[in-house]
């Protein structure tokens, strides 16, 4: 549903537009540091995935991050989301999809939007680990994804621990994100993100040679025609529209069952604004969804403050007050 939020997002005046509010924190941006530590976790199928680890008291709650498209621990969001974490006293656990972390992965596949195996992997051993803990989640761009569609997938069906879920700047409509991203300045995040997957795909080939096809992958100009000839093929997908059509967030949000605040602004240069007023109509329909879309932001950006040497960052901030208020109503404090 939608609903007014008590909370306001003020864009800093010194950030103007969507693309400076996106790229500042990239390049800008120093979270306060915290101690983790890496963990390795074999997977069922032969394969493992890193986790870095934040520790709290027994029984505090947990935050359970997922990262966007090719992030890492670095991410200017993972920082923000464990200080948040931190100074609330909650632990906290980073989930670093196959092939994001120290090394490549072994198995001949990739992480995409429609990989939630290893998030109910994860989550199940966290779980296990720490009985009786609450647990929250929170996912950003891709990893927001991936998180709405498997409570979406789950429904009712999730373990009782599972509280609540924050999802920041989700591209909830893959095929018309992807599309979008390839116009305009927008290029520019598409070129990057393109640069990286490709150098990944080819050194996979070097262990899998017939995983698809190298000249179709050097062909490719954009997101869309890498997801045409290396994500679709490599994960069971007939092309990239079947693989966005299945993965997309939108069609799994009426079956969330948990509460969840969807936060994207509107001016966001990864996404069409048509896609986040069906994500507003679908929303009214499900009393667990909640949606706050500012009109500026830009993609994970919502960078706000009167001066540089000053800047806040709200958007970690605003899903963590939520998770904390849905704790609370539990009758759970922080």
């Amino acid at each position: 549903m939608s609903r007014r939020s008590e909370y306001i997002y003020r864009p800093a005046w010194w950030v103007p537009g969507p693309h400076a509010q996106t790229l500042w924190p990239k390049f800008f941006r120093r979270s306060p540091a915290v101690e983790l530590r890496l963990e390795r976790w074999d997977t069922p199928d032969g394969d493992f995935v890193e986790l870095h680890r934040m520790s709290a008291a027994p029984g505090s709650p947990r935050l359970f991050l997922l990262h966007g498209l090719e992030g890492t621990v670095r991410s200017h969001y993972v920082g923000g989301f464990f200080h948040e974490a931190h100074r609330r006293g909650w632990a906290a656990d980073l989930l670093i999809f196959r092939g994001c972390g120290t090394e490549p992965n072994r198995a001949p596949r990739f992480y995409h939007s429609d990989e939630t195996s290893d998030l109910a992997f994860a989550l199940d051993r966290v779980l296990s680990e720490h009985a009786g803990a609450p647990i929250v989640l929170a996912g950003v761009s891709l990893g927001g994804n991936v998180l709405l569609k498997y409570l979406g997938e789950h429904g009712t069906s999730l373990p009782a621990a599972i509280t609540a879920a924050a999802a920041i700047s989700v591209p909830f409509d893959l095929e018309r994100g992807a599309r979008h991203i390839s116009q305009g300045f927008s290029r520019v995040y598409d070129r990057h993100f393109l640069r990286s997957l490709r150098e990944k795909a080819e050194a996979k080939l070097h262990h899998y040679p017939r995983l698809f096809d190298i000249e179709r992958l050097r062909q490719a100009r954009n997101i869309y025609e890498f997801d045409d000839a290396v994500t679709a093929p490599v994960h069971g997908f007939a092309d990239a529209r079947d693989y966005y059509s299945q993965s997309s967030a939108l069609r799994w949000l009426p079956g969330i069952a948990r509460p969840t605040l969807l936060l994207s602004s509107r001016d966001d240069p990864f996404l069409p604004v048509d896609v986040l007023n069906e994500v507003e109509t679908v929303a009214r329909e499900n009393r667990n969804v909640h949606v706050e879309f500012t009109n500026h932001g830009g993609h994970v950006g919502f960078v706000e403050g009167r001066l540089p040497g000053r800047a806040r960052y709200y958007a970690e901030w605003r899903a963590c007050e939520f998770l904390d208020a849905e704790l609370r109503q539990r009758g759970i404090d922080s």
